[in-house]
């Protein structure tokens, strides 16, 4: 029996494996990633409760949605929606099979219950104890055991003559004390309980500035109008002395606030500097390939190899051994070959004035717009075509990083060694172009919280409710001294 619960066991365990498909996994996983997508029959982009695709249109609907628990799912092999049911009756949702541990056993026909003999519930059943006042006492003549009154066929005591220590008397006690206690527990009523003031008891004249009507029951104003016109007169008559003693005493959350304000500004001083100095990066290099396109080929530019020329390595993207001359041409097509069966998409397109570094080409399929950058997608925008008379351009160094002054002028197509420079160089700078413009979002964001905060700190709401009074300042406010 304990091997028959272990096989089930496992058996549970190979169906979640089985449900956990990498193809559902990278489903989910897109679904977390395009935020403010409609999904399910409410149309709704949340994605944080239990979700199911529907294997025919590859629509996800909400668990609660669909009637269809996080639990009922782990068994389901193919799911169909209603829509796709309705268009093809043919399909139809299908489970997983569960092993079942064995034969299970025949129950028993169940026997009939035997039927209890009812036993008369006269004077003569019941076991009287004769000791108490209802045994010793004598008939009434007046109760409806006593004038002959039966009750479902059987002549009823007197019920003056019940016997106190008996089974029948017990359960009427017990009987009387549970219905006492449900009476106690009755339900509250939906209704609020009226609480009246003592205080507001008869006729009161009422409280709103120059009023002479008659309040209302209950209440210290004839009128909400009143209450409105008091509150009012209330606010301006404090609101003056609470904002000078806020001019007057400063707060430790406002001298907090400013200086987060300048260290913000310095940060996005620095931000500001690092784009201006990629722009200028960025026009240098159109100047250095500008150069290059007016200067002339040198033939013996690739005659001068080196002994790293006949080694080989092997590719980081397919694993292939390649020749290290042309290693690095071998790897942009590998990369360019993956980068196209990924997809970077939104539905929004980019709208930086100035600069178009995005690919933004729209797909009517998917309808959304490409958000990879446009010097390194392989699949919208193609690598321009080179000529035999093109020069390479790219400047040369010495020891890794001080520049020689000098460019290489071998011809752009067969120098490996500078192979696609410019577009590497041009991917760079867009790349930090566009970390710094996210570090620039979230400084403005952060900027915008605390004005906010600022804001709110000096209003009539805060100044009235959320404020510490300061009795010193006010006593010299009320004296006159300031």
């Amino acid at each position: 029996m304990s091997e028959l619960k272990k096989r089930k066991k496992k058996s549970k365990e190979e169906i979640a494996k089985e449900f956990d498909l990498p193809e559902r996994k990278s489903k989910i996983a897109t679904i977390y990633k395009q935020d403010g997508q409609a999904y399910c029959l409410c149309r709704s982009s949340d994605s944080s409760r239990f979700m199911i695709c529907c294997d025919a249109c590859e629509e996800w609907y909400h668990g609660d949605c669909i009637n269809v628990s996080e639990k009922e799912a782990k068994h389901i092999k193919h799911y169909y929606c209603q829509r796709c049911k309705e268009e093809d009756p043919s399909l139809q949702t299908v489970f997983r099979l569960v092993p079942v541990a064995g034969p299970t056993p025949i129950p028993e026909e169940k026997k009939p219950p035997k039927k209890r003999k009812e036993k008369p519930t006269g004077s003569s059943s019941e076991k009287r104890c004769g000791n108490c006042d209802g045994c010793l006492a004598e008939n009434c003549g007046n109760c409806d055991g006593c004038l002959d009154h039966t009750k479902h066929g059987r002549k009823q005591r007197c019920e003056m003559r019940i016997c106190s220590n008996s089974s029948s008397a017990r359960k009427k006690d017990r009987a009387a004390v549970k219905a006492a206690g449900r009476n106690k527990r009755r339900k509250r009523s939906l209704t609020p309980e009226v609480i009246r003031n003592p205080a507001l008891e008869g006729d009161r004249q009422c409280f709103g500035p120059g009023c002479i009507m008659t309040a209302r029951p209950q209440s210290k104003y004839c009128s909400d109008e009143c209450g409105m016109k008091l509150a009012t007169s209330r606010i301006y008559q404090v609101l003056p002395q609470r904002i000078q003693e806020w001019s007057l005493s400063p707060a430790v959350g406002e001298e907090q606030n400013k200086k987060a304000l300048e260290s913000i500004r310095m940060k996005q001083a620095v931000v500001r500097a690092t784009l201006a100095e990629l722009d200028k990066r960025h026009a240098e290099l159109d100047l250095l390939v500008e150069r290059a396109k007016r200067c002339t080929l040198d033939p013996n530019a690739l005659e001068n190899t080196d002994m790293e020329d006949e080694m080989s390595m092997y590719c980081i993207t397919c694993g292939h051994e390649i020749h290290s001359k042309t290693a690095i041409r071998h790897m942009e097509k590998c990369f360019n070959k993956y980068e196209s069966q990924a997809s970077f998409g939104s539905i929004f397109k980019t709208r930086i004035d100035g600069n178009s570094m995005f690919c933004d080409f729209y797909n009517p399929a998917s309808k959304t717009y490409c958000k990879r950058l446009r010097v390194l997608c392989p699949e919208h925008c193609k690598d321009p075509k080179i000529s035999d008379t093109d020069v390479c351009g790219c400047p040369l160094v010495r020891n890794v990083f001080q520049l020689t002054g000098e460019f290489c002028r071998a011809p752009k197509k067969s120098c490996f060694k500078h192979y696609v420079w410019e577009k590497i160089r041009r991917a760079e700078i867009d790349l930090e172009r566009v970390r710094q413009w996210l570090k620039m979002d979230e400084l403005v964001e952060q900027e915008r919280q605390i004005r906010q905060a600022m804001a709110s700190r000096a209003g009539v709401l805060g100044l009235m409710l959320h404020s510490t009074y300061n009795h010193d300042i006010m006593e010299k406010l009320c004296t006159g001294k300031f």
